[in-house]
């Protein structure tokens, strides 16, 4: 009987301290970035139609890598023009993006179009 009451204590301890430790999934604050957006084997970039600045891209939404070979280019590193919600993290010091600052973590595609308007993306 005592070892009943103990395993099930310790069931419920594990299962606190696990539910503390979750934060309730990602709570950081997504923002809409509209800009320009190349892929291929070795880049994934992203330039900000507001100030210019690129970054490299790791697409979590599994919707933007899809949708932009579903416009099958006949070749890689085509831009298009993208409007993601995302969030912006520091760039890992080693692999393929590490020569950007920053990363723009993909957390949903609004829009992918070939047409990149001039008026905002110059």
């Amino acid at each position: 009987m005592r070892v009943r009451l103990i395993k099930y204590l310790i069931c419920v301890l594990v299962i606190i301290v696990s539910s503390c430790n979750n934060n309730g999934g990602d709570k950081t604050q997504h923002v809409v970035y509209k800009g320009v957006y190349s892929f291929g084997p070795e880049v994934k970039s992203f330039k900000d139609c507001d100030n210019g600045r690129e970054f490299w891209v790791t697409d979590s939404s599994t919707q933007l890598e899809l949708k932009y070979s579903q416009l099958n280019f006949e070749k890689p590193y085509e831009p298009v023009y993208v409007e993601v919600e995302g969030i912006k993290i520091h760039s890992d010091k080693e692999g393929l993006g590490s020569e950007y600052d920053s990363t723009l973590v993909v957390k949903k595609l609004i829009k992918i179009t070939k047409e990149i308007p001039q008026d905002m993306c110059k």
